[in-house]
């Protein structure tokens, strides 16, 4: 039997109009597998380290180990040694004298360098890697078996007598009671300063509190005993 064509109207028309249109900019409720595959996507990896806080406390030294990165360049970073001179050949702005200078003013400098010249704006990252366990020298001369410099390590305490022993004692003839420590340089703006000091009380009687602790570049000198003859 054939139905009527104002009937068949109407019932399309009905079937539109009980299917509610979604409006242009309302997204689409994704079915349970594509809702299961967003939760469980991993999230995305970072994308730079200009978060880093640099480290404005440790002071550079000579033989300390760094990484150097520019941000920007998108290259990982590379390492760097403190010369003997204090210096460190960077990319693009050349050599740059880095002892006793933190990870964060040799970036904020390296920073100012950079943008001059090379970028419009640049994040330079500077972290130290390995510190240099030493942090100096001193000097023994004269009657001790062992002359010449002996380093000096972070976190040790160590003074004339202790210094006098790790070069092997007195030598033969030393005169134990005469013992100078000359601390300062030529260059300082400081007089050279002098201490006597008496290691027959300090090592051999145990009086350790007349001893002295050395600094980097102190001189330890111990003199010969005058005969008489």
């Amino acid at each position: 039997m054939k139905l009527p064509v104002l009937f068949l109207r109407m019932l399309l028309l009905g079937g539109l109009l009980g299917v509610p249109a979604r409006a242009a900019n309302q997204p689409a409720t994704p079915s349970p597998a594509a809702a299961s595959a967003v939760t469980n996507a991993p999230p995305p990896p970072p994308t730079s380290l200009s978060g880093y806080v640099q480290d404005d406390k440790y002071k550079l030294r000579i033989g300390d180990r760094i990484s150097f990165q520019i941000m920007e360049d998108g290259d990982p970073p590379r390492g760097f040694a403190v010369t003997d001179s204090g210096e460190i050949n960077f990319p693009y702005v050349g050599r740059y004298a880095v002892k006793d200078k933190t990870c964060k003013e040799m970036s904020d400098l390296l920073k100012a360098e950079l943008e001059k010249e090379y970028y419009y704006q640049a994040t330079p990252i500077l972290a130290l890697d390995v510190a240099n366990p030493v942090t100096g020298k001193i000097y023994l001369w004269g009657q001790v078996r062992s002359q010449g410099p002996l380093d000096l390590y972070v976190n040790e305490t160590l003074t004339v007598g202790k210094a006098i022993l790790k070069a092997g004692g007195f030598a033969e003839f030393a005169n134990k009671k005469k013992v100078k420590l000359m601390r300062g340089t030529e260059n300082s703006d400081q007089p050279r300063q002098s201490y006597e000091l008496d290691m027959d009380e300090i090592l051999d009687q145990g009086k350790s509190d007349k001893d002295m602790t050395v600094q980097p570049d102190d001189f330890i000198v111990v003199p010969s005993r005058i005969f008489k003859f």
